[in-house]
C-alpha cells in the first residue's frame, strides 16, 4: 500500500495545493496590513521596496505562465517596455490612466501575437535568441522615434500614478499582482494546464493527441505579455521617467527567468515567493556590502539554484509530488 493511500494519510496533490493556497492567503494578508504597520522614519523607503517587490512578482509570474507552454522567452523586457511606453504615450494623448493602462497591456499582448506567429516553428535556444533579438529591435525603434513624440534616447517623463500617493500606488500594485495570481490559478485549474503541459513535453506528441499547438502557444504568449506590460506600467508610473536603455534592459528579461527558477517553475506561489525573497535579499546585501554587492548577490543566486533545483517550492513539498498551485 502506497503512502498516498495508506489509512490516515491524505492524497498528496490536495495537501500540497491546500498548502500553496494557504501560503498565498497569508502572503496577501501580510501585504494588506504592511502599509499600516508602525514602520517609523523609513516607512516611505520600505513601502517603495515593497512596491517594486510586487512588480517583480507580477513580472516573474507572467514569465512562468509562458514557460508552462515550453517557451523560454527573452522578450519580456520588450513587453515590459511596451507597457511602460504605451502607457506614457497614451496618457500624453489624453486618455485616462485606467484606460491607458488597459490599452497598453492589450497593445503588448497584440504585439506578442505577431511575434509568436513569426517564431512559431522555433524551439529551445533558437526561440530564445529570436525573442532576444526582438527586444533589441523594439528598443532601437523606440530610441529612434522623434524626441518630441517618445523622448528618443534621452527618455520620457511620465505622470505619477494616482497623483504620486505611495500607499495608493502600493495597493494598485498589490491588486495587479492579485489579478496575475488569479490568471495563473485559472490556467492551472483549467484545461489550459494540461494543454500547456502537453505542448511543453513534446509538440509532435501533443499534435497527435489532438492539441492545437499553435493556438495554445499564442494564447500563452498573449497572456504572459499582457501581464508583463502591466508591470511596465507600474514601473513607469512610479519612477516618473523612462528611457529605452533601462526599460528594455536585458536584465528585465533575465530577472523573471531566474526568479521563477529560484521560486519554483510552473507554479503560482513559487515565482511570487522567489520575487519576494530575492528582492529583499538584494536590499539587505546592498546595505551590508555596498561595494560589489551584485557579485555577492549573483553568487548566492547561482548556489541557490544549484542546490535547490526545484526552487523554494521544492523545500515546501517535503517529499510530496504534484499538486502544487
Amino acid at each position: 500500500m502506497s503512502a498516498a493511500t495508506r489509512p490516515g494519510r491524505s492524497v498528496q496533490g490536495p495537501v500540497t495545493a491546500r498548502r500553496s493556497l494557504t501560503l498565498l492567503g497569508g502572503y496577501f494578508l501580510l501585504a494588506l496590513v504592511f502599509p499600516f504597520l508602525p514602520l517609523g522614519d523609513r516607512a516611505e523607503y520600505l513601502l517603495q521596496i515593497a512596491f517594486f517587490t510586487l512588480v517583480a512578482g507580477i513580472l516573474a509570474l507572467s514569465w512562468d505562465i509562458l514557460a508552462r507552454s515550453g517557451q523560454v522567452s527573452l522578450a519580456h523586457a520588450a513587453f515590459y517596455g511596451l507597457g511602460a511606453y504605451g502607457y506614457a504615450l497614451l496618457l500624453k494623448a489624453g486618455l485616462p490612466w485606467g484606460l491607458a493602462m488597459l490599452s497598453a497591456s492589450l497593445l503588448a499582448g497584440g504585439v506578442s501575437l505577431l511575434l509568436g506567429a513569426v517564431t512559431m516553428r522555433l524551439n529551445g535556444i533558437y526561440f530564445a535568441i529570436a525573442t532576444l533579438a526582438f527586444t533589441e529591435v523594439v528598443r532601437t525603434i523606440i530610441q529612434n522615434l522623434p524626441e518630441a513624440f517618445a523622448g528618443g534616447a534621452t527618455g520620457l517623463l511620465v505622470p505619477a500614478l494616482l497623483g504620486g500617493n505611495p500607499r495608493g500606488q502600493y495597493f494598485l500594485a498589490l491588486g495587479l499582482l492579485g489579478l496575475t495570481i488569479l490568471v495563473s490559478l485559472a490556467v492551472r485549474l483549467s484545461r489550459l494546464h494540461h494543454a500547456f503541459a502537453a505542448v511543453r513535453q513534446g509538440e509532435e506528441t501533443a499534435r497527435v493527441l489532438g492539441v492545437p499547438v499553435a493556438r495554445y502557444k499564442l494564447l500563452a504568449f498573449f497572456i504572459s505579455s499582457a501581464l508583463a506590460a502591466l508591470a511596465g506600467v507600474l514601473f513607469a508610473g512610479k519612477t516618473f521617467f523612462i528611457n529605452p536603455l533601462e526599460t528594455f534592459s536585458l536584465a528585465n528579461s533575465i530577472a523573471p527567468l531566474t526568479t521563477s527558477i529560484f521560486g519554483g517553475l510552473y507554479t503560482t506561489l513559487g515565482p511570487v515567493l522567489g520575487a519576494t525573497v530575492l528582492r529583499l535579499a538584494e536590499e539587505l546585501l546592498h546595505s551590508a556590502v555596498q561595494s560589489g554587492y551584485l557579485v555577492v548577490y549573483g553568487l548566492v543566486l547561482i548556489l541557490s539554484i544549484l542546490w535547490l533545483p526545484r526552487g523554494l517550492m521544492g523545500l515546501l513539498r517535503r517529499g510530496r509530488t504534484g499538486g502544487d498551485l
